[in-house]
């Protein structure tokens, strides 16, 4: 009987390869600020470079290496760049690409305990770490997923459950009318959320931010009283510490009362700020966090984890389990084992996402991470004060963190701001910004004003970077 091949008869193609990746990958990090941070290129420009079908046989590895380099880097907007200032930045680290590499070539998943104990106990062992860094509530439960946008979904559906649980065997026919409020500055995967969860955009009530575009607890608490008059249920209210606009705090402690005499579902959003307290002396960012039934923050957003790495604390795993836990008999152990992750949420599979936190924590220190956190907030505040020295821009919301969000201003001859005019300067400012190649902002719209919004998170990130964008007003 003649043996088929194996896909991979030996090593040695791969490991050949792999060096030569390594120093490309090396050589990349050494000198991405020689590239434009946004990509020139125009829809269709990178797909029409490619064959119509894939090789029938193969090719080898550094044919497939030179394509990157001629195809595929023209068309990236480099997100590891120290100039990417745009949305917040999903900064990496070298420590978390060479775990990644380790994750891929372990490819493990942990739906269960037993398919992975290493991966379960790992992800155990540094989501306490990281609560502790943190200085979170030492009774919390923790689980990784892909982005805060799942993260948020899951928690929304515990919220359901414990408001409803009725729903789980009979759905939506004999549930209550449920409402969740949420800033009109929270992020859009709350609504999302909301909406796969079947509460409809009437069920999702957005809370008028203050002067500094945080909740407005006031406004809160007599949207919940009208609700309440009309037959309405609180099911869940969602604060975020960092909003996306301004990076503003919403007052957690304050809306934690509201929730408790509610009996809502408190949800605390830090995707992008939580990573903050990591120094200690951020950690005013979390008062009142110990009532928040639910915690999201991003490690891939700024504590220099490669996408994807978002974290959902929650001291109702019971409940989050009750909401999701389905066991087929295929699935069905005889092992002590606790924890098992596809109990948790909607997916089976569970990559092992939790190696690469723990080669970051392990290889950098938290010393180290807490100085670069320092450093990005001190450019941030270096930047709003340059900012305010000048005569033709104005900041739009308060320097919060590592983001300033401004607007060029151009007045009358009375002094007063010509509106349209200035909103027309900020728009020509970031698109000169952005074509010069040398840095990547983006814009936001608070109280009907257009802004430009800086975001700096980037591990390599200097003040001579964030420089540029005073260089190319």
């Amino acid at each position: 009987m003649r043996r088929m091949p194996k896909l991979d008869p030996t090593s040695d193609e791969f490991r050949a390869a792999g060096h030569k990746l390594i120093d490309w990958i090396g050589d990349y990090l050494d000198g991405v600020d020689r590239y434009d941070v946004l990509s020139r290129v125009k829809p269709g420009d990178v797909e029409k470079q490619f064959a119509a079908k894939p090789s029938a046989a193969g090719r080898p590895y550094d044919a497939l290496l030179a394509d990157v380099g001629d195809k595929i880097m023209p068309g990236m907007t480099h997100w590891n760049h120290p100039a990417f200032f745009a949305y917040f930045s999903i900064t990496g680290s070298q420590a978390g690409i060479l775990a990644e590499l380790l994750t891929a070539a372990l490819n493990a998943n942990g739906m269960i305990w037993r398919t992975s104990p290493s991966l379960t106990e790992l992800e155990t062992v540094t989501l306490r770490w990281l609560a502790e860094a943190l200085g979170l509530p030492n009774d919390l439960f923790g689980i990784i997923n892909d982005t805060a946008s799942i993260n948020s979904f899951l928690a929304l559906a515990a919220a359901r459950e414990q408001a409803a649980p009725e729903i789980r065997t009979r759905g939506f026919s004999a549930a209550p009318n449920l409402r969740v409020y949420c800033s009109e500055h929270a992020h859009s995967s709350i609504e999302k959320g909301a909406l796969a969860l079947g509460f409809g955009i009437d069920g999702v009530v957005k809370i008028a931010g203050d002067a500094r575009f945080a909740m407005n607890a006031d406004a809160l608490e007599a949207a919940i009283v009208r609700d309440r008059a009309a037959g309405f249920v609180p099911c869940a209210i969602s604060a975020t510490v960092g909003t996306t606009s301004s990076a503003a705090i919403d007052p957690v402690k304050r809306i934690a009362e509201i929730a408790k005499r509610e009996n809502a579902w408190l949800h605390v959003d830090a995707a992008y700020a939580g990573p903050a307290t990591i120094c200690p002396e951020f950690r005013w960012l979390w008062d009142g966090v110990e009532a928040a039934d639910s915690i999201v923050i991003n490690p891939h957003k700024w504590l220099f984890t490669p996408i994807d790495c978002s974290v959902l604390y929650t001291r109702k795993p019971d409940v989050l389990r009750a909401t999701f836990s389905l066991v087929p008999e295929y699935l069905k152990t005889t092992d002590t084992a606790e924890v098992n992750f596809m109990d948790y949420g909607l997916q089976l599979g569970h990559r092992f996402r939790a190696l690469k936190l723990w080669y970051l924590f392990e290889h950098y220190g938290l010393e180290r991470l807490q100085s670069v956190i320092r450093g990005h907030i001190a450019d941030a505040a270096r930047l709003a004060a340059e900012l305010q020295k000048r005569d033709d821009v104005e900041l739009i919301a308060p320097q919060s963190l590592s983001v300033v969000v401004f607007r060029k201003v151009v007045r009358n001859a009375d002094g007063s701001i010509d509106e349209s005019a200035s909103e027309r300067a900020s728009i020509e400012a970031l698109e000169r910004m952005n074509a010069s190649g040398r840095l990547f902002v983006s814009h936001t719209r608070l109280a009907n004003r257009y802004g430009i919004r800086v975001a700096i998170g980037n591990g390599a990130t200097e003040w001579e970077h964030v420089a540029r964008v005073l260089e190319y007003l």
